[in-house]
Formats: C-alpha cells, structure tokens, sequence
C-alpha cells in the first residue's frame, strides 16, 4: 500500500535531476563495464600529485597524539572546527584584504547541504505567508540547485544573451536589460565557474550583480566549488569577491576531497549562526576529515599554491585535449557549437535545431554507455518560457581519461549525426 508524503516529500523524494545523475553514476560505477564512458557525473579527476599530499596528510594526523580523535571520534561544533573556521578568515584576510574572522566562516556538510540550507533559509514561504524566491541571472545553472525547495519551487530565471565568439564556440552573458529585482526576490545566485558550461562571470557582471543586490537589501550567493582562489579550476582572469551582503561558499571536492563532505560559507555573521543551528539540527555536526587534513594547508597558505600550480594546469590540460578531440571528431558536417572553457570540468554542446531531443539523445548515449546530462534539466526557473534552445544542449565531463573522452565524443558525434539523418 503506498503512504501518503508530505509536499515535502514530494519535492525532495520523487525524483530530480541530480538524483538521476547520481543514480546512473553509481549504477554505472558499481557495473564496472569496461566500454563505459562516464562523462556525465562531476566526480573529480584523480590528480597524482594531490593524492600524494593527500596520503602525506592522513599519515601525519595519526601519527600526532590526539589526532585520530579530532578526526575520527569527537563531534566539532555544528558550525564547523574552530581552528579550522580561524584558518579561513586569516587566509581571505591577509590574501584578499576582506575584513572577517570566524564569525563570517561556516562549514557544511559537503556544498550542496550548504545550498539546501542556504535557499530555505532566505527563500519559500516567509512568516507572513508571502513566498520569496532566489534569482538566477544567468541559466543555464547548476543542476543541483534545482529541487531544493522544501515548499515548491524556489527560482526565477533570465534568459541569458547568447554571443557567437568563434566558428563553433559562443558565450552565455548576463542580459542586464532583463534583470530585474521584484519584491519577492529573496537573493540573487549564481555559480562561478558556473556548472554546466564552464562560464566565468567577469569581475564588472560580479560588481555589478553585487551592486544590484546591495541596492535591494538581499544577498549575492556566490557558488565558488570550482573557483578561486581554491581549487582554482578557472582559466580565466577572475578576481576572488566577497562584500559584506556577499554569501560566497567554497568546497574541499574539486581539490581532490569529494568524499570528505565539506563545504565552507563565507558570509553575514547572522546567516553563518542560522547555519550552524540548522547543521545541529539536520545532522548534530559537520564531518571533521576534510577540516583536518587541510587545517595545515589552510593555515600555512599552501592550499592557494597547490590549486595554482597542481589543479589548475591539471585540469587545463585537460580541457585542452577535450576541446581539440571535439573539434576533430564534430568537424563541419554538422552544426555545432561549445561554450567558451573558462573553468569547471565541463565541455557544454549546443546542437542548433536538434531534430531530437536532448532527453532522447541522452537515452540513445546511455544505450551505447555513454553517460552524459541532458541539458533542459539546467534551465529551471525558467518553465514559463517555450525556447528550444534548453532542448539542443548538453553537458559532458572532461575529467576522465583523455582517451576515453576522446572516444565518448566520437559517439556523441556519431549519434547527432544520426539524428540529423546523415
């Protein structure tokens, strides 16, 4: 007999697209096939040399008296170790010049809990029975934000403007003419890079939304997993930002640590205690693992070395042999075009006048194991708005081996091309 949920339930616990990504790639890691293409996940790649200072870490937390049980066996405060939220402010502090300490610095369990906190916290239902909902300026956005709200929908999008910047690749920018802060507008959001298509708001869009924000009395939330100054996954100039109606929030995964769950929010001394509270109630406390073993990295700046001079060349070579085999292997027999690559791990295809759909596509990929994501599921907030576009594009992973990118593209290619009849 089924039982009845809850309209929490059924936002958060009938499906979504970030359960479907997740689903297919612990489906698709558990099989083991060897012909599998996993580019669809945002799991990152395995860096030699950072699983090496990763080891040299671990090695020295339990061999130093007390380290275990600050790693393993003691519950930190729900908003995050102390020593750890003091490593933060000192490194923002003494690099950037921001003016914070602990009390603007926060941690989570893992990124997207931080959003999850973050969006019902400012957004949905308000004491007086209003709804406020978060802005997006720019979409496509990152897929996990999108079932969050734990009263319905939380999101109201721009159309973004599209400039054509080379004979196959464009750019997303902010139609500013567009965006408009109503009153129920509890904050504005956007990632950056931004997850799926590699997009870099420049330092004038970030002022200028930051402005925007200020004017209106609501926070800018800034989603940094992939940006600067750690991991540093960003080729592009883009200056770190924060202010103070700046949310800015920050994860130990894209270094190497997806499995520590750790995110880090920096922000309004208020919001950071809401966070803390919800922590202690959702989960009692935070995992320590991540804290631990980058404490000694934080503290001493060696974090900001590594990201710029391990991570980021890493993974920019990467983007490089992943944008060449594109170019091979799409050639001109069909009409295509790939986002401009300033950051993240993400090639994002855009097939104008696909005659199939991007879901469709998807499936086809998944039968010859190929694992990538439609691209309609980045476009919510949008769900008013008929634009084929949303149904033309995809988002494809370069963080796995280059061969086997190489050849997950070649089947990409293979299919649109079959979708257009040729």
């Amino acid at each position: 007999m089924p039982y009845p949920f809850s309209q929490f339930g059924h936002n958060l616990g009938c499906g979504s697209g970030i359960g479907e990504l997740m689903d297919d790639l612990g489906h698709a890691m558990a099989s083991a096939s060897p012909q599998l293409k996993m580019l669809g996940g945002g799991q990152p790649a395995k860096i030699p040399e950072m699983e090496a200072v990763w080891r040299q870490q671990l090695a020295e937390i339990f061999a130093e008296p007390g380290g275990l049980d600050r790693a393993l066996t003691t519950y930190d405060p729900p908003g995050g170790n102390p020593l750890f939220l003091e490593a933060i402010a000192t490194l923002f502090r003494e690099s950037f010049g921001w003016e914070i300490g602990p009390e603007n610095v926060g941690v989570t369990s893992g990124g997207q809990t931080a959003f999850f906190f973050l969006f019902n916290l400012l957004a949905g239902t308000m004491p007086d029975g209003s709804r406020r909902k978060i802005l997006l300026p720019l979409v496509p956005e990152y897929i996990g934000y999108a079932n969050q709200g734990v009263g319905g929908d939380l999101f109201h999008a721009v159309m973004p403007l599209i400039e054509k910047t080379g004979p196959h690749e464009f750019k997303y920018r902010v139609d500013f003419e567009r965006l408009e802060v109503t009153p129920d507008i509890a904050a504005i959001c956007a990632s950056r890079p931004t997850n799926p298509t590699g997009n870099v708001l420049t330092n004038e869009e970030i002022s200028r939304l930051s402005d925007i924000a200020k004017q209106h009395g609501i926070p800018l939330i800034i989603d940094n997993a992939y940006g600067a100054p750690f991991p540093g996954i960003i080729f592009s100039d883009a200056t770190p930002f924060w202010e103070n109606q700046v949310v800015l929030t920050l994860s130990l995964s894209k270094l190497g640590l997806p499995g520590t769950r750790t995110g880090i929010v920096i922000g309004p001394p208020e919001i950071i205690r809401a966070l803390g509270s919800m922590s202690a109630i959702a989960g009692l406390a935070n995992p320590n693992m991540g804290q631990q073993i980058t404490l000694p990295l934080i503290q001493s700046g060696e974090i900001l070395r590594l990201s710029r001079e391990i991570v980021r060349p890493f993974y920019e070579e990467k983007c490089r042999l992943a944008r060449a085999a594109a170019q091979e292997v799409f050639g001109e027999g069909i009409e295509w075009f790939m986002h401009r690559s300033e950051g993240a791990l993400f090639l994002w295809l855009w097939f104008p006048g696909l005659p199939i759909s991007s879901q469709e596509l998807y499936e086809r990929l998944k039968k010859r194991e190929v694992l990538v994501i439609p691209g309609h599921h980045f476009f919510f907030g949008l769900e008013d708005t008929d634009w084929s576009h949303r149904h033309e594009c995809l988002r494809v992973s370069y963080a796995m081996e280059a061969s086997v990118v190489r050849e997950g593209l070649r089947i990409i290619a293979e299919e649109v091309g079959r979708a257009y009849g040729r």
